[in-house]
């Protein structure tokens, strides 16, 4: 397994796959072809079909000279080696091809060359599943958050409190934000409704775990920075549940990285072995994803047990098992702020009733990421963030 560096980064949204992964293909490219004449970006299926609304080409031109590049929509059903797939083209002044490199964008923000596995170097877990990684702790009498500070090597706290302050910004700022989101859909802010209703009377906990949820997912629509946990698109669910849990009980910083480092291995385990790609396998794979790591994440806080951890991470993902992505207009707006929410007090739910019942467990985690990924594999192409299935089609402004 990779890094949880690669699992959490920074950047800027409003889709981890759509922007941040073709952001960085233009990167890689322009430094392979920095003296090309003429640049030409070829973007293929869920980049082609919903690009436009996930900002993709200007992810793209602000890497790559803007009036020196071209780029194609191609929405033709032709086989592709990754549903978000692009191909970069350098040319130079007389039109003779300099290079041509076909990348495709596997979901929160990483790349891959198309016929090129992950360098090994990238590969500093000796874990395949969360089996193993389970057995490890068993046998080294440590947590699931200890692993990752023993095999990330120096530097790793400091990284993830860098993560957890980029986190909290990004909340701050979808708090005391107002309007309407950019894009044609005209949406109005609402986390700071939900964060005034809840100090008006504090009646009532999920008001604030949603406006914590609706105000990071707001600011990822908007086009903000955010962090992928494990996608821009389902970023607002892992520091919802932890803004509420230091809130509630006033828990430390340092707490906070290791319910990070807890769930970035939970996530770790479905990016290896399913897809954090919504294009891939359905909203299950990114809000799925997310709502099993912040699960982790409280079992993490609460000292729960590796059994009880696991269970919750296992309740959280088996119950959004064929959640399909379905942007309407291309846009991470409907219904994918709202679901963030859900997912939230979802995480919650599953490790209370992990707690309560753990040792009943009779389905693992790796199963459930298993079937997750067939099930992502098994669904129609419409509803894998094409914009042409589900609430995409069926609800039309624009």
């Amino acid at each position: 397994m990779q890094s949880l560096r690669e699992l959490y980064q920074i950047g800027r949204g409003p889709s981890s796959s759509h922007t941040m992964g073709p952001e960085r293909a233009a990167r890689d490219f322009l430094a392979r072809y920095p003296a090309a004449e003429h640049y030409r970006a070829v973007l293929y299926g869920s980049l082609a079909r919903t690009g436009r609304g996930h900002l993709t080409d200007r992810a793209i031109l602000s890497v790559l000279p803007a009036q020196r590049t071209q780029i194609v929509f191609d929405t033709s059903d032709r086989p592709l080696p990754h549903p978000n797939t692009l191909e970069f083209t350098a040319s130079d002044k007389q039109g003779r091809v300099l290079g041509r490199i076909v990348y495709l964008s596997v979901g929160g923000g990483t790349i891959r060359e198309e016929g090129k596995p992950a360098a090994a170097a990238d590969e500093i877990y000796p874990f395949r599943d969360f089996s193993e990684i389970r057995s490890y702790c068993e046998v080294e009498k440590i947590g699931l958050g200890d692993v990752a500070f023993r095999f990330e090597g120096a530097g790793f706290e400091r990284y993830l409190s860098k993560i957890w302050q980029s986190m909290k910004e990004t909340a701050e700022r979808g708090l005391s934000a107002h309007g309407r989101l950019p894009g044609e859909l005209h949406m109005e802010r609402k986390a700071s409704t939900l964060y005034r209703s809840f100090y008006r009377d504090k009646k009532d906990d999920k008001r604030l775990i949603c406006s914590y949820a609706y105000a990071t997912a707001e600011e990822n629509a908007s086009g903000g920075i955010v962090v992928t946990a494990p996608t821009c698109g389902a970023s607002g669910v892992l520091p919802a549940v932890l803004l509420y849990l230091q809130y509630k009980l006033g828990i430390t910083d340092k707490t906070v990285l290791h319910a990070l480092a807890a769930a970035g291995m939970v996530g770790n385990v479905v990016k290896t072995n399913a897809s954090v790609s919504g294009a891939e396998a359905g909203c299950q794979a990114e809000i799925g994803t997310a709502t099993c790591m912040a699960a982790a994440a409280v079992c993490s806080v609460y000292g729960l047990s590796l059994e009880t951890t696991e269970y919750a991470a296992e309740i959280a993902l088996e119950h959004q098992l064929g959640l399909t992505c379905d942007p309407v207009c291309g846009y991470v707006q409907i219904p994918c702020i709202e679901r963030n929410a859900v997912a939230a007090l979802r995480a919650l739910d599953s490790a209370d009733l992990a707690e309560v019942l753990s040792g009943t467990r009779k389905i693992s985690f790796d199963l459930i990421v298993r079937t997750m990924y067939e099930t992502g594999k098994d669904l129609d192409a419409r509803y894998r963030e094409t914009g042409e299935g589900g609430l995409a089609s069926g609800y039309k402004i624009c």
